[in-house]
């Protein structure tokens, strides 16, 4: 070689695997006349270079600058190299070396414009072909078995490429060259469609699902991270039908439609909405109906004031979209209104976790499902459909999985791994690697030994994937969740410390860590229920949190639980307990007749029986539903407060109630405002009074108890709350007080695990 090389040994982080990453590398290398190798490794991106000086930089400073869509660089690490026999401008792709993990998995993506031009050219080997995919876009998350990133490493390993895929795996200039996933109708994975008894169908599986589809049945579709349950969302029969099967009354479904001009004829688009709704993430996003939604759509959202719209990902959907425009070629029907509207709703009977398997969706969905559209690609690892919102400060999430996990959040703060369990509801876990935190999919509600089994199986999962050990474990403080009891398990397993981390302590902590902001911040947490720190039932809190620590500052005027937990399922019961602290417990019978409990739920009041007090946001929303007949029981968790939402976006703007609140000492209490809700005879009225006094209620109380205060943190499930965030928001910055919300995460119980993370890496920074 000569005198003017240099020679640079390069090691790229991040999300750099199964992203096209080393074909960047390769192509940039080629461009600037450069000699060496690159491959993927344990650690992420391993490259050695040598050439001319300039030119060696230049490669380095475009590593980040110009990585490809799906990467994201976290660090650019150089050393000088020996020169190794380079010679010429010979840059190669080398095999994967295997090691300690240090890099993480590529999220799913949807496909690309140009792997559904190809699926809809009728001249191309790939037409209606539903497993077209390319560096650029594709499963990645959910076909794969673990690090560096190879085609032998994930569920494509027994479909052995054909010549030509091998020539586009292999063409430097292809989109397809390295791309572990490649297949085609002759060497790929393949669709069938089976008969509700598991039996094959003889027609061609797309057009029978569409078939079945149009006819009323409900199919159960085989997608990336898991099956869904499959119905035509304009036949009210088969979406009962489908309600009654999977046991969900009430909750709402999310509807998949061809693009947003045909989601136009349901929802109005607000400003950001239809290029949410085309993120290659794809979430499902909820928009506010139109006024003839519900009318067209029946069944699938009742009540509420949004639609869950989710547009296609896979080939897979789209060509059921594409079946039901009678095979246009070409790409220009996919800008165009579409008739076809499908519910399109996790296949997880009874709250169980989602279905993946061919064998196990023909036991779990036999009976709920009349037909199977499946394929024989393995899903390996279950992730949800990620379910999220625009607000004024942008993509807010609801559910977050598919498309984001396992996406890093980055730390301000690296220490030895930690390992946390999350909460009951929505949980999540979450492992530290340094000063990254990876939360895992959605897991679900621990009220079924499924559910418990998976949350421990992604424990497994993560350590393994991300190659730690865990030096400490965090937990809730309640003591009877199953995510306390294994969390005790994997610290006396792994003889590490076991650190409770009080809720609403974690919920601010998490909104802290993504923000990465350290020191005294104010915190308001208002959510459903979390066990405080003197084991009462907290969730309407004004906290001082400084790391591992919090000051419990002020917290909501408590009302009884009549009847403990069972309360917060009954709103019916919250509005008795609210009548009773307004001296009106005789109308509780009377009032709430249909209920055969009233009467003893009365007694129990007056008494002060299994009434134990919460200072619960959540459980003020209920008495106010109850109060107002908007509901007495509710079908899911948190719908009370959901459909008094609704409402209130219906009602619009109201001027809050006058005295509707007192300021006690550091206690809120709203009892005025539920007692004039207690003869309010419109319920639309009743809830914009409810929330616009609510709004007022909170900044006046942030004004009292912490005047001059610049910054607080706004956590808990109540923040997903959009008529309550927007006038808290603007109610706040009028008095000079900024709120900071949830990005990264759902400000509910989702992102319960980050926060309990964020406060075991403190702890063990300090001790």
């Amino acid at each position: 070689m000569s005198g003017n090389t240099v020679c640079q040994n390069i090691r790229v982080s991040g999300v750099v695997q199964g992203v096209g990453f080393r074909p960047f590398v390769w192509r940039l290398a080629k461009e600037l006349g450069l000699a060496g190798w690159v491959r993927n490794d344990s650690r992420g991106v391993e490259i050695e270079v040598c050439g001319a000086a300039a030119q060696v930089q230049s490669l380095i400073d475009r590593l980040g600058n110009d990585a490809p869509p799906l990467a994201k660089v976290n660090t650019v690490v150089t050393r000088d190299a020996a020169p190794a026999g380079h010679t010429g401008h010979d840059f190669v792709i080398v095999d994967s070396r295997s090691g300690r993990a240090a890099t993480m998995i590529a999220h799913d993506t949807a496909v690309c414009r140009d792997c559904l031009a190809e699926v809809f050219e009728p001249s191309s080997r790939r037409w209606r072909y539903a497993f077209a995919n390319c560096t650029n876009c594709g499963p990645r998350y959910t076909i794969s078995r673990g690090l560096p990133y190879d085609r032998v490493r994930t569920s494509l390993k027994p479909f052995v490429m054909c010549p030509k895929c091998q020539h586009e795996y292999r063409q430097p200039e292809n989109r397809r060259f390295h791309a572990e996933a490649n297949c085609c109708p002759k060497c790929g994975p393949q669709l069938f469609l089976l008969d509700g008894e598991g039996h094959p169908l003889p027609d061609d599986p797309i057009a029978g699902a569409l078939a079945l589809l149009q006819q009323g049945k409900i199919v159960a579709i085989k997608g990336l991270g898991g099956f869904h349950l499959v119905c035509d969302a304009r036949n009210a029969v088969a979406v009962a039908l489908l309600r009654e099967r999977k046991q969900r009354d009430e909750k709402p479904f999310v509807v998949m439609l061809a693009n947003a001009p045909s989601a136009a004829t349901f929802v109005q688009m607000g400003i950001g909405e239809p290029g949410l709704l085309t993120l290659a993430t794809r979430p499902a996003i909820l928009i506010r109906k139109r006024a003839n939604c519900d009318a067209a759509l029946p069944g699938v959202a009742p009540g509420l004031a949004w639609l869950g719209v989710m547009l296609p990902y896979t080939p897979l959907q789209f060509l059921l979209f594409h079946e039901a425009a009678k095979r246009p070629p070409g790409m220009g029907w996919i800008e165009r209104a579409q008739d076809l509207a499908l519910v399109m709703t996790s296949a997880n009977p009874g709250g169980e976790p989602l279905v993946i398997g061919n064998s196990e969706a023909l036991l779990r969905l036999y009976g709920i499902a009349d037909a199977f559209l499946m394929h024989d690609r393995e899903i390996v690892n279950r992730c949800d459909d990620s379910v999220a919102r625009i607000t004024s400060g942008g993509l807010q999430f609801i559910r977050r999985a598919r498309g984001y996990t396992p996406r890093a959040i980055k730390l301000p703060l690296a220490g030895p791994s930690v390992l946390a369990v999350g909460g009951w509801f929505k949980n999540t876990i979450c492992v530290t690697r340094g000063d990254e935190a990876f939360v895992s999919p959605h897991i679900g509600d621990l009220d079924n030994a499924a559910v418990c089994e998976f949350l421990e199986e992604n424990v497994v999962q993560m350590v393994k994937m991300l190659g730690v050990d865990p030096a400490i474990v965090a937990h809730d403080l309640h003591p009877d969740f199953h995510s306390t009891h294994f969390a005790a398990e994997c610290a006396q397993r792994w003889n590490v410390p076991l650190l409770g981390v009080q809720h609403h302590h974690a919920h601010a902590a998490a909104i802290l860590a993504e923000h990465a902001i350290q020191g005294r911040t104010l915190a308001l947490a208002l959510d459903g229920v979390g066990i405080g720190s003197d084991g009462a039932a907290w969730g309407g809190e004004l906290l001082r949190v400084d790391g591992e620590r919090f000051q419990r500052l002020g917290s909501l005027m408590p009302l009884a639980l009549p009847g403990g937990d069972r309360a917060a399922a009954e709103p019916w019961r919250m509005a008795a307990s609210a009548l009773h602290r307004l001296g009106r417990g005789s109308e509780i019978a009377e009032r709430f007749a249909a209920q055969h409990a009233a009467p003893a739920v009365a007694q129990m009041l007056s008494g002060g029986v299994n009434c134990p007090p919460t200072s619960s946001m959540g459980r003020l929303f209920d008495a106010a539903a109850g109060l107002l007949g908007i509901t007495q029981v509710m079908a899911y968790e948190g719908q009370a407060a959901m459909l008094l939402e609704g409402l209130a976006q219906r009602y619009g703007d109201v001027l809050p109630l006058d005295m509707g609140w007192e300021i006690a000492g550091d206690r809120l209490d709203l009892l005025p405002l539920l007692a004039v809700l207690a003869d309010e005879k419109n319920a639309e009225r009743g809830a914009a009074v409810f929330h616009a006094t609510l709004i007022a209620a909170l900044g006046d109380w942030l004004r009292v108890l912490v005047p001059g205060e610049q910054v607080v943190v706004g956590s808990g499930g109540c923040f997903l709350n959009q008529v309550l965030v927007r006038g808290l928001r603007a109610r706040l910055s009028a008095q000079g007080m900024r709120i900071i919300e949830a990005r990264q995460l759902p400000p509910n119980d989702g992102g319960l695990s980050l926060g309990q993370a964020w406060v075991a890496l403190q702890h063990l920074a300090r001790h």
